[in-house]
């Protein structure tokens, strides 16, 4: 997002995405304060407001700078099964982590506050949505030979990231090692154009 006013400093922009983080995961999203926040990285709570309206535009930023990382496809290592089967234990690893803890409150909170929704969906879900499809294309590149049509590849990433989602969200585990390896398979079963 951009800001207006003064430059921010990296080492205080740093110590309150830690501190939101931290924060978030030691007492949840409905604790977690401007106040507690600035408090615990050492700042005051008028910096914090010249740079952020709210606690979700800070856990924005938090989030968006942690999945870059943590959700990253990562270039090919072994076959394109092995490759996707590698990148959906990383995205259920990541639901498990801080910055995973942080992506569920955003969603939890987006089913109460609309502004909320449009902020996370028009900036860090549709973002993260474009790299999955990316990611998603050059495997099954790899896998088929072909490139996939555009509703078909959508269809199939909804397919692959849908349960880890699911049971992040509803059951607060990580899917069992069987149904990622089956969702994997199942999607590179579904992207192999049929033989005539």
């Amino acid at each position: 997002m951009s800001r207006t006013g003064p430059r921010r400093s990296e080492s205080i922009r740093v110590a309150v995405l830690n501190a939101a983080d931290d924060l978030l995961v030691e007492q949840g999203f409905a604790a977690t304060t401007i106040e507690g926040i600035a408090t615990r990285a050492g700042v005051a709570k008028q910096t914090i407001y010249r740079w952020w309206k709210s606690k979700v535009e800070i856990l924005l930023d938090a989030l968006e700078e942690d999945a870059l990382e943590g959700l990253a496809w990562a270039e090919p290592a072994g076959t394109p099964a092995e490759d996707l089967t590698a990148h959906l234990h990383r995205v259920a690893d990541f639901f498990q982590e801080p910055a995973g803890q942080v992506l569920q409150a955003l969603l939890g909170n987006a089913q109460l506050d609309k502004d909320a929704a449009a902020a996370l969906r028009e900036g860090f879900l549709l973002q993260q949505r474009a790299r999955d499809l990316t990611g998603l294309a050059a495997i099954i590149e790899r896998h088929t030979g072909t490139t996939p049509d555009e509703d078909h590849l959508a269809h199939l990433a909804d397919l692959l990231l849908g349960p880890i989602y699911y049971r992040a969200l509803t059951f607060g585990t990580p899917p069992p090692k069987t149904l990622i390896e089956t969702t994997a398979h199942l999607t590179l079963t579904l992207a192999t154009p049929p033989t005539n």
